[in-house]
């Protein structure tokens, strides 16, 4: 490959990163500005009859991204605690929780570390294997790579603000 056609390359790809990262920080975004419209007991409610309360998904996106520091090998979860409550038990599992101001404190917290490391990563960093996967495993699929698990996490993120989306419709509708 000559050295034109590698530039070219390098350059796509960092350009299709920066688009996901964009994305990724959007929807980031969307939480953060969802959890400061309210008073903290209107986030008690639960997004749709019999789901999640709307507190609940906050603490589970909260400890779903600080997941992603050990992960990308970036370092041990900030909030190793909330991975019991929020990402391997049910809503009201546990009736002591973290509060949202809590919560909220968190997600700024993990979220600007992760922004951090991630606008110091490279393309080759990107395309890395992330720790869950062994290097003979990665040499087989080198898909199970730490954008795939961006691009995955950034889905999952814009999951849950569509069923937050249903906490704003009963809001505008009580009006």
């Amino acid at each position: 490959m000559s050295t034109q056609t590698e530039n070219t390359a390098i350059a796509q790809t960092a350009q299709i990163i920066s688009q996901i990262l964009t994305t990724w920080k959007s929807g980031s975004s969307r939480v953060t500005a969802f959890f400061k419209q309210y008073p903290d007991e209107f986030y008690q409610q639960e997004v749709a009859p019999g789901r999640s309360r709307a507190i609940y998904l906050l603490g589970h996106l909260v400890s779903s991204s600080d997941g992603l520091l050990p992960l990308f090998g970036i370092s041990e979860r900030l909030y190793p605690q909330l991975e019991k409550l929020f990402s391997t038990s049910p809503d009201r599992a546990f009736n002591d929780i973290p509060s949202v101001a809590e919560l909220r404190e968190y997600w700024e917290k993990v979220n600007n570390t992760l922004a951090d490391h991630f606008s110091k990563m490279q393309p080759q960093d990107w395309l890395s294997r992330h720790t869950k996967v062994s290097e003979e495993d990665f040499a087989k699929e080198p898909h199970r790579n730490k954008l795939n698990v961006l691009l995955s996490r950034t889905t999952h993120i814009s999951y849950h603000v569509g069923q937050l989306v249903f906490l704003n419709k009963k809001e505008e509708a009580a009006i």
